[in-house]
């Protein structure tokens, strides 16, 4: 069993030094959390006692920081803020069951994912899902995450991967910067603002390095940081995206982007189930990758 050290603050000495430094008054700390003034004073006294530093200064009857008070209020209100948001968490799982927590790369959350997860939860209505984004690799031993669903290259040791789908990348635009039908040339799709993921930055070079006819020196267009904002760019009119075409799907049926070029692009890694091979995986876990098979072989058939 791991034991709080004798120095390290509890939940109630982060509250009164949160309450007294944004308010400046022991009374005011008091009547917000609720407590005597005496048990907030013994709050502060205690932390300042275990830590041996001052954290306020009296100054004409209001509290002031001191500058070890300074630098440890702006880390207690992360810690607060987390433990907020983590038992509203848990209490959002109320009811029982089981609970499959995902980190999912953002796009392919909101463009596949999401809308198949009602067939999932129809079969297994017991579950409940709690979805993260996540745009790097996820270290299991550090999270509490039971799987992730990025690509494959994203996969860190001791990890299990199960493919998914293939990358295969198109062009695309919305018909007010591009009369939809239109099949540009390499030169003609150049010369038009080329929208680029931060996170990839190489995609666009591979495309055109794709191509004998030309060369492109420099890209112009704008940086954003997933495809879920190159989506959005690209129906506003910024730009050319290059997209994944399981993500662009729903907005070539709605007619907001178009195909503007036939090349397409290969991505160097699948998408994929990864989770931690360090554990026996769950009935829940082993039926959520079941039905994910089952659904992207839908999808290429």
């Amino acid at each position: 069993m791991t034991y709080r050290p004798n120095y390290t603050p509890s939940v109630q000495e982060l509250r009164a030094l949160v309450f007294c430094a944004e308010l400046g008054t022991v009374s005011g700390a008091a009547n917000a959390l609720d407590l005597t003034q005496s048990a907030v004073s013994r709050s502060i006294r205690s932390l300042e006692q275990r830590l041996g530093v001052q954290l306020f200064y009296r100054v004409k009857k209001r509290l002031q920081l001191s500058d070890a008070g300074r630098a440890m209020v702006y880390e207690a209100r992360d810690i607060l803020t987390q433990l907020d948001r983590s038992a509203k968490m848990v209490m959002g799982f109320g009811g029982g069951g089981d609970v499959l927590r995902l980190a999912v790369l953002p796009t392919f959350a909101a463009t596949w994912l999401i809308p198949r997860l009602p067939e999932f939860l129809k079969t297994h209505p017991e579950v409940s899902i709690d979805l993260a984004s996540a745009l790097h690799p996820v270290n299991f031993d550090e999270s509490p995450f039971d799987a992730a669903i990025q690509r494959a290259v994203m996969a860190g040791n001791d990890t299990d991967v199960t493919p998914l789908l293939d990358e295969t990348l198109i062009t695309v635009a919305a018909p007010s910067l591009i009369p939809a039908g239109q099949n540009l040339s390499f030169a003609d799709l150049a010369s038009y603002p080329l929208i680029q993921l931060a996170t990839r930055p190489e995609l666009w070079n591979q495309w055109f390095a794709s191509s004998e006819d030309m060369e492109i020196d420099r890209l112009r267009g704008p940086r954003v940081q997933h495809f879920d904002m190159v989506i959005s760019a690209a129906q506003a009119g910024l730009g050319i995206a290059l997209l994944p075409d399981i993500f662009a799907q729903q907005a070539i049926a709605s007619g907001t982007l178009h195909k503007v070029h036939a090349r397409t692009l290969n991505g160097p890694t699948p998408y994929a189930l990864i989770r931690p091979n360090r554990q026996e995986v769950s009935e829940t876990l082993a039926a959520f990758g079941s039905w994910l098979k089952t659904t992207t072989q839908c999808d290429l058939d």
